[in-house]
């Protein structure tokens, strides 16, 4: 297992984090299909790099509909994917793929929840879903792998799953990775040394077929602290949270010195000098700076959502929390660029 931290910039790209969809331009010719999409983090990334999105398929009715408001695919699939590699009938496009992308969901791995009491279990990851289980579904994913043979893989995690007895979940990956035959390399990378105003540490598998040389995803952008890209205002509330947080003191980074019981670990509380902690889909944020809510310019900021981005009425803080930073992934396709594709002659494709 090669395992990769982030240490130094790779090449001079300024991402600002307040940007807009309508800038978006496809200036290389590289195909990307994204599976697992929500509300298109991942592909926001590779739109800002350059780079043709094609398709996606998301099992979520309501967040499928706010991708194709927001991204236009050209081919969207509105299906668990499972159901999708059933499929005899896709595109030829679909099969002559650069990248595929997915973000197979996590919380059975994530360090806050269940862990290994959710492996194995079937549920619904939120209302409105069908049943399924969520631990296998990186399995899930490497059978979509097999069955449209792109040259290179981008799977992105949390971090939870390198720890414990999830590490046996690893090196079946690896496993299947190379049962596939791909090369698979696992790097886990901050985005906050990505121009992301956000700490949001991710562990990434990126694979490929074609025999490239190792690739080296090396990042060290200055933090970007909350106070620099905050609203000017956040939002009033009237619960228990919101009466605690008047007694927060400078060192409080969350409620549970304010609680007798010591919950509210979660509930995070930024301070204007500090580099926001990692956005999740559930957990309240409070500013220092006013004792208000996060706003929904702040979760938009610090995930560096675009400005003009239609969240349908869904909740910009679950979207946000759900998804991968777009100048995360903006960074990672453009050395993917770089290293890999720069020189590929497409014209043969």
């Amino acid at each position: 297992m090669t395992l990769t931290t982030s240490s130094m910039n790779a090449r001079d790209v300024a991402l600002n984090f307040r940007w807009s969809l309508h800038e978006l331009l496809i200036d290389k010719p590289v195909r990307v299909f994204s599976t697992f999409s929500c509300g298109g983090g991942s592909t926001m990334g590779y739109r800002r790099a350059g780079f043709d999105v094609i398709g996606n398929v998301e099992i979520d009715k309501s967040i499928n509909a706010m991708y194709v408001k927001n991204h236009h695919p050209k081919y969207n699939f509105n299906m668990d994917l499972r159901d999708f590699n059933k499929l005899n009938d896709l595109p030829d496009e679909l099969y002559n793929l650069d990248i595929l992308d997915g973000s197979p969901p996590c919380s059975t791995f994530s360090t806050l929840g269940q862990r290994e009491k959710g492996w194995g279990v079937v549920k619904k990851f939120r209302e409105g879903q069908k049943a399924q289980r969520l631990d296998d579904l990186f399995f899930v994913f490497i059978e979509t792998v097999r069955k449209l043979r792109p040259k290179i893989v981008v799977a992105e995690n949390v971090v939870g799953l390198l720890d414990g007895k999830a590490k046996g979940y690893v090196h079946e990956i690896i496993q299947g990775f190379h049962e596939a035959n791909y090369q698979v390399q696992i790097f886990r990378l901050n985005a906050a040394s990505m121009e992301v105003p956000q700490i949001r540490n991710r562990v990434f598998f990126i694979a490929n077929n074609q025999g490239y040389s190792k690739l080296k995803l090396e990042f060290n952008y200055p933090p970007i602290y909350f106070g620099s890209v905050r609203s000017a205002h956040g939002i009033e509330g009237h619960s228990v949270q919101d009466k605690l947080v008047m007694e927060a003191k400078e060192t409080d980074k969350n409620f549970s010195r304010l609680t007798s019981t010591g919950w509210g670990f979660s509930q995070k509380i930024v301070k204007d000098n500090e580099v926001c902690p990692c956005n999740d889909s559930h957990a309240a944020k409070f500013r220092l700076y006013d004792r208000k809510r996060f706003s929904n310019e702040d979760f938009i900021n610090t995930q560096t959502f675009p400005q003009d981005y239609d969240f349908c009425g869904n909740k910009v803080s679950y979207v946000c929390g759900m998804s991968v930073p777009p100048n995360m992934m903006a960074h990672i396709a453009l050395e993917i660029w770089r290293q890999w594709l720069k020189n590929v002659d497409f014209r043969k494709y």
